[in-house]
């Protein structure tokens, strides 16, 4: 029974207080434009720092993509405007969530913990 709780307190959602997400909300829509800006202007703000790695993640993923998919020969070539259709997708979600005040994973990546 401990162990569950564990895992389910793993993919708990965060919780920020209302203070610091109200404060914070501006620099965490920045943070996809530029993953570090909130590490550098709030870095006591935890709602900021969960944003600003859900964007350092958007760019990871973005360029182990892009670098997979240039590799392999025609097939890859014709999936990368597909992959970059989805990493903008995922970046206009991160987004809005960021300037919404919302704490939500991006679907697919948002799980990973880069930026403690």
């Amino acid at each position: 029974m401990e162990q569950k709780n564990k895992t389910m307190q793993h993919f708990a959602k965060p919780v920020y207080m209302q203070e610091d997400i109200e404060n914070n909300k501006v620099m965490a829509g920045f943070s996809y434009f530029l993953f570090f800006l909130p590490l550098i202007v709030c870095p006591e703000s935890g709602y900021a720092k969960f944003h600003a790695n859900q964007s350092l993640l958007l760019l990871i993923a973005g360029v182990v993509g892009n670098v997979i998919l240039g590799i392999i020969p025609v097939l890859g070539w014709m999936l990368m405007p597909v992959f970059g259709i989805g990493i903008l997708i995922l970046g206009i979600i991160g987004l809005i969530n960021g300037f919404g005040g919302k704490a939500k994973p991006l679907p697919l990546i948002g799980r990973f913990s880069i930026i403690k």
